[in-house]
């Protein structure tokens, strides 16, 4: 079949990428994207403000395929606001997301999603596992999430049930949902999937789907991780009557948060993630060496 009919025949997906000072990374993050099977997207880019060589890389990937737009802004917006310009602007029926140090693992990723949601319109969210590198590309770990609707949404306050750079949705659901909240910190995802899980249902596949930059926490300053920390125990609360386990995931908030003060962090935080195995049961994550 000729590949502009199938094109046709494809809902479009708009892919959003918001990126600043990523020249050495950004390129591997675009090519996953148009090298999918699945080819009827368009790949919207927010250069939020770069001042390295990203604006030259991106705008020699948007010369080579007519897929990729670019939206400038003049100044940093930051990465949320930057994320709901790019899907506002978005004309597909669904939205992928990737991060800029990301990249997706696996050539059928969107016909594999794209082909589940068409089949299951009462789903409005899907995602897959990852495989997490450390900043020098070497692979730390990789893990699978919950799969099933009625699994994740007894998981989903205790934990963010989904990888930001392996999802894809309905544009629908984000716009009912209000899109990206951009108050909420690095939250911003796990808070849209609370309410898009109010519109409709969740699935993960029990793939790799994308791999995944993780960088270190001694990157991070203990005011930030205490305040994310923080974050996450009034999101909680402000979505306690949507899903079970509010008491057991507001307890273990706090347990993580007073955890966050001890001396020797990473030790009380191994310690910690026992003990909420024995009492709390088991991380929606299941880890692979």
């Amino acid at each position: 079949m000729d590949k502009i009919l199938i094109m046709n025949l494809q809902p479009l997906v708009s892919v959003i990428i918001s990126t600043c000072n990523r020249a050495n990374l950004i390129r591997k993050a675009v090519d996953s994207v148009l090298k999918q099977n699945y080819k009827n997207i368009e790949l919207i880019i927010i250069n939020d403000g770069s001042t390295d060589k990203t604006s030259e890389i991106i705008s020699e990937a948007a010369e080579k395929d007519k897929r990729v737009i670019i939206l400038t802004n003049k100044v940093n917006l930051g990465f949320v606001k930057s994320l709901n310009k790019g899907v506002t602007m978005a004309r597909g029926k669904y939205i992928a997301r990737i991060d800029d140090d990301d990249f997706w693992s696996d050539f059928g990723k969107l016909e594999n999603q794209v082909g589940f949601l068409e089949s299951n319109p009462d789903y409005v969210l899907t995602g897959g596992g990852a495989i997490c590198l450390d900043e020098n590309g070497k692979e730390i770990t990789r893990y699978l999430l919950l799969e099933k609707d009625e699994d994740i949404r007894r998981s989903i306050l205790f934990d963010n049930c989904f990888v930001h750079s392996s999802v894809v949705f309905r544009k629908q659901a984000w716009e009912k949902a209000g899109g990206y909240n951009e108050n909420f910190g690095e939250m911003e995802d796990w808070d849209l999937w609370l309410r898009m899980g109010q519109i409709g249902k969740f699935y993960n596949f029990p793939k790799y789907l994308a791999h995944y930059l993780q960088w270190s926490r001694n990157s991070l300053s203990n005011f930030n991780i205490r305040n994310n920390l923080r974050n996450q125990i009034e999101m909680r609360k402000k979505y306690r009557k949507h899903y079970p386990g509010y008491w057991r995931a507001f307890l273990l908030g706090w347990a993580y948060y007073f955890s966050s003060f001890f001396p020797c962090r990473q030790k009380a935080r191994l310690i910690l993630i026992k003990i909420r195995t024995l009492i709390f049961g088991r991380p929606s994550y299941k880890y692979f060496k």
